[in-house]
């Protein structure tokens, strides 16, 4: 089982990034005299050293494969590279060489060795002789490579890396990030198609590509045909077993025909592949091949480079192949294994140290998980043999075994397929079955090794349960209803706020159109109250305003008052107040005017005399002279009320002045002031009655219509056929008003007030027209309207 030694000591190079050559060879550690890399023409291995995106980390690995030719002592085989690559800025270099004209230098130091199981130890190793070699900052110092070389022979010589040991990915990782996929790409390991992984991270995309070959037992010791798809020397050189030691476990699986060899001629295995090897991929002459590339230009070109894609940075595998895709679907046996597996490794899972399980025991350790595969795979090989057995029987080939023969082994039905009929037709027609076929063609694989599948048996309930918590579990529900929840919860928070935030714009938006509509109205309201002065009473003002207005001259009381607050309150309750004010006077008016008309409906004064002649007077009688009387005493009483008005002003208000005037009068009229003609003269003489009769007044006659004085219609013609006599001219500027403390006359158009006007007249130069027509009274009506008001 195990590779028989090369000879091949450990080479260490030097890597270097030319600004203008690339990547190259800058140095080569070897056996005395030789360079290894001339010899067997390695031009590509600066581009596999050096992986693409290695210059994004500050450390990174790549694992490669090399062809290394036949000698005369030794055979062609393949030659396995692990290359460790930094970078360091070039000013702070001791010695900067001439050569050196970009800001970083990036190198890389390679070990290649011919065994794969002595990368896992190189790694460390080499990690620290890089990391102490850039430290020094001067690369023309070159003892510690060497020294790290001489050390590397020392351990070969002592069979130090000749242990069976395991490298690549922890198993237990690689199931808990593909799970069910795990077993879908170790059987398509078996079928050999065209297998591309694609990664980022250059030193993750090679080990897994080792894990996944490990699984295969004995595999990783026969590896020599890996690096050429024309390389095919173990199939040439392997022999037959023909013994068997079951208590040698190498014995037992070299007669199962073990290992299965996956890498043989027209397949390569190349677990970082640069550009540079594409064409060796497209050539005709490979068949299959398992390699790893951190460029994405293979992403564009999948189709022609792969049958099954695995990109590790989404953790996704594609299958383009519809017939491999079909062979490749796990059977219910199958689903039922590696979730049990899968169980046990998350049942068993430590995110602190994932490479070993929790309860650090056996069950969901490495050495288990290689165990359980390694039992799948002989019961794949037994239930096979067997198969073929039954097929051969059921088709009558001549050396088929017996009927009785095959019921011997006690075997039901045909066990093979419980993994996947489709499966079992393609991998038949792989290479590495026929070598497997070869090996053991006589051998009764099925009597060493139970035909079974390790989980068969029908779909059950527990499997229903199973399938569906795992991929309830492969959905991650419970992340997505909590991404969901947060990202709800932000967009919720979000929405409140952007609701909260238009409410309070619009809300800002009709408090600045009420605060311009009150500053408009504040504006409007000096406007209204002025005129609402001017018509009414003056307002009370304090002694402030009254030194703010004898302040400014030629100006309103206005000009001095000082601004209305801009508060709305207090601008309605002075319109409030004001209202109930005006309210209040009009009732007030309105009670006292119905009372005094209650009076009056109740003391009827008795009615003229119908024998004076003085009480009524015919219009019909009227002449020129009575008529500029009549103006006269108009313009009089007018003038008389206007100066009454302003000296009743200071003291009392417009509507107490009003009221008491009306008082006045209705008493005057009650006690027959107005009846009597007679006044006093200038000199206390009296004179007859019957010479100063006057028409009534038009309040006495509008008395008369509302009921308080009806005269009798014969009375009336009585007074219409009296004569009246013509007033002197002299009457006119005799007859005086007779003085009245409070409120004049201003009803009767008495002698007095005529002889006051003409007076007025005389003295202001107004002089009444000498001759005038009138053929009729003026409308008592109009006085009277205008008394009134």
């Amino acid at each position: 089982m195990s590779r028989p030694p090369s000879g091949q000591e450990p080479i260490v190079l030097v890597i270097d990034f030319h600004h203008a050559r690339g990547p190259e060879i800058e140095r080569c550690f070897g056996e005395d005299g030789t360079d290894p890399a001339a010899e067997n023409d390695w031009s590509l291995l600066p581009f596999m050293a050096l992986s693409d995106g290695a210059h994004m980390s500050t450390e990174e690995f790549s694992y490669f494969t090399l062809r290394r030719k036949e000698t005369a002592t030794e055979p062609a085989t393949s030659l396995f590279g692990i290359a460790c690559s930094r970078q360091i800025d070039s000013n702070i270099l001791t010695y900067r060489p001439p050569d050196v004209t970009r800001s970083t230098v990036q190198k890389a130091v390679v070990v290649i060795t011919d065994t794969p199981q002595s990368l896992g130890q190189l790694r460390e190793k080499l990690s620290m002789v890089t990391s102490a070699w850039f430290a020094q900052r001067d690369f023309s110092d070159i003892d510690i490579l060497k020294k790290f070389r001489e050390s590397l022979v020392i351990s070969v010589k002592t069979n130090e890396a000749s242990k069976d040991q395991t490298f690549g990915l922890s198993l237990r990782e690689m199931i808990h990030e593909f799970k069910y996929q795990t077993l879908v790409l170790f059987k398509a390991l078996l079928l050999q198609p065209k297998m591309l992984f694609f990664g980022s991270r250059c030193e993750r995309l090679c080990m897994i590509q080792f894990s996944l070959i490990s699984l295969i037992p004995g595999l990783m010791n026969r590896l020599e045909d890996c690096a050429d798809p024309a390389a095919d020397t173990y199939a040439q050189t392997v022999e037959k077993p023909t013994s068997l030691k079951t208590s040698d476990r190498n014995s037992l699986l070299a007669y199962m025909g073990l290992p299965l060899q996956i890498f043989g001629k027209g397949s390569m295995f190349g677990p970082y592949t640069p550009l540079q090897q594409l064409d060796l991929l497209a050539d005709d002459g490979t068949k299959s091949y398992v390699v790893g590339s951190t460029n994405s230009l293979l992403l564009q070109q999948k189709d022609r480079y792969s049958d099954i894609l695995i990109n590790l940075d989404e953790d996704t595998i594609n299958i383009s192949n519809p017939a491999l895709r079909t062979a490749l679907t796990l059977s219910v046996a199958d689903r039922r294994w590696i979730d049990l597996l899968t169980s046990i490794i998350n049942d068993t899972w430590d995110e602190a140290h994932p490479q070993q399980p929790k309860t650090h025991g056996y069950m969901g350790s490495e050495e288990f998980i290689r165990l359980q595969f390694e039992e799948y795979l002989l019961a794949l090989l037994a239930c096979m043999k067997y198969h073929e057995d039954l097929n051969s029987f059921n088709a009558g080939d001549p050396g088929r075994k017996s009927k009785a023969q095959l019921d011997a082994f006690n075997i039901e039905g045909d066990p093979a397929l419980e993994f996947n009929s489709e499966f079992l037709t393609l991998w038949q027609n792989t290479p590495n079955y026929g070598l497997f076929n070869r090996l053991t063609s006589d051998a009764l694989l099925f009597s060493i090794v139970e035909p079974r599948h390790p989980c068969a048996g029908g779909l059950t309930i527990d499997d229903v349960q199973r399938r569906l918590s795992q991929q309830v579990a492969d959905l991650h529900l419970d992340e997505r209803v909590r991404e969901g929840r947060e990202a709800f919860n932000r967009h919720l928070g979000a929405g409140q706020k952007k609701v909260s935030a238009a409410f309070n714009s619009f809300w800002n938006d009709i408090e600045s159109m009420r605060e311009a509509q009150r500053k408009k109205t504040e504006e409007k309201t000096p406007q209204s109250q002025r005129s609402s002065i001017d018509k009414g009473s003056s307002p009370p003002f304090s002694p402030s305003d009254t030194a703010s207005v004898t302040s400014t001259s030629g100006s309103s009381w206005f000009a001095g008052r000082k601004a209305p607050p801009a508060d709305a309150p207090p601008a309605q309750t002075s319109v409030g107040a004001v209202g109930q004010r005006a309210g209040a006077y009009l009732n007030s008016w309105t009670t006292w005017a119905s009372e005094k008309r209650k009076e009056w409906q109740e003391k009827k004064p008795p009615p003229s005399s119908p024998s004076s002649p003085s009480s009524i007077k015919s219009p019909s009688t009227t002449t020129l002279a009575s008529a500029a009387e009549t103006n006269d005493a108009e313009r009089g009483r007018r003038q008389s009320m206007q100066a009454q008005r302003s000296e009743d002003s200071h003291s009392l208000s417009r509507s107490g002045s009003r009221r008491k005037r009306w008082s006045n009068i209705l008493l005057r009229r009650e006690s027959g002031e107005f009846g009597s003609s007679s006044q006093k003269k200038d000199d206390g003489s009296s004179e007859n009655n019957d010479e100063n009769v006057y028409p009534r007044s038009p309040l006495s006659r509008e008395a008369s219509i509302l009921g308080d004085d009806t005269p009798d219609p014969a009375d009336l013609q009585a007074s219409e056929s009296t004569t009246q006599p013509e007033p002197k001219a002299n009457d006119l500027t005799t007859t005086q008003i007779p003085e009245e403390p409070k409120s004049p006359p201003i009803v009767e158009k008495s002698a007095d007030a005529a002889k006051d006007a003409s007076e007025d007249q005389t003295k202001t130069g107004d002089s009444l027209p000498q001759q005038r027509a009138v053929t009729e009274e003026p409308p008592l009506e109009t006085s009277s309207t205008s008394a009134g008001k």
